[in-house]
C-alpha cells in the first residue's frame, strides 16, 4: 500500500506511534547501536544537502549515521547504499522475516564437506 502525504508535518501527525530515525553523517551515534521496533521509519535526505539540521537538532536521540571513512573530502555515501545498509539492518535485528538464510551449491552438497 502506498500513502501520500502533503508534507513531514501530516506525516508525523498521522503516524504518531511511529519510531522515527533520521539518517545523517552528522549524527552521534551509529545505525547500529538502536533497536528498530515495529512501526520504524527510516529517514534519507537528498544526496547533496541531507535532512534539514532543525529537524536533526530537535531529534538527536533519533539521528543515526552509518560509519564512513574519515576523510574530510568524504561527504556521504550513495544514498540507494545508505538505504540498503539501513534497511538489512533493521532485517538482521528482526531475523530476516521472511528471507531465505541459507543457499544450496549447484554440484556439491554441504553435508558431504
Amino acid at each position: 500500500d502506498i500513502t501520500y502525504y502533503d508534507n513531514l508535518d501530516d506525516f508525523f501527525s498521522k503516524n504518531k506511534d511511529g519510531n522515527f530515525f533520521f539518517f545523517t553523517t552528522k549524527a552521534r551515534q551509529t545505525h547500529s547501536d538502536v533497536t528498530y521496533t515495529d512501526k520504524s521509519f527510516l529517514f534519507f535526505g537528498k544526496e547533496t544537502k541531507g535532512l534539514p539540521e532543525q529537524l536533526l537538532f530537535e531529534n538527536p536521540e533519533k539521528c543515526v549515521r552509518i560509519p564512513m571513512i574519515n576523510d574530510s573530502s568524504a561527504r556521504s555515501l550513495n544514498l540507494s547504499n545508505s538505504v540498503a545498509i539501513a534497511v538489512y539492518e533493521v532485517l538482521r535485528q528482526w531475523d530476516y522475516p521472511d528471507l531465505l538464510c541459507s543457499g544450496k551449491l549447484t554440484q556439491f552438497n554441504w553435508e558431504d564437506a
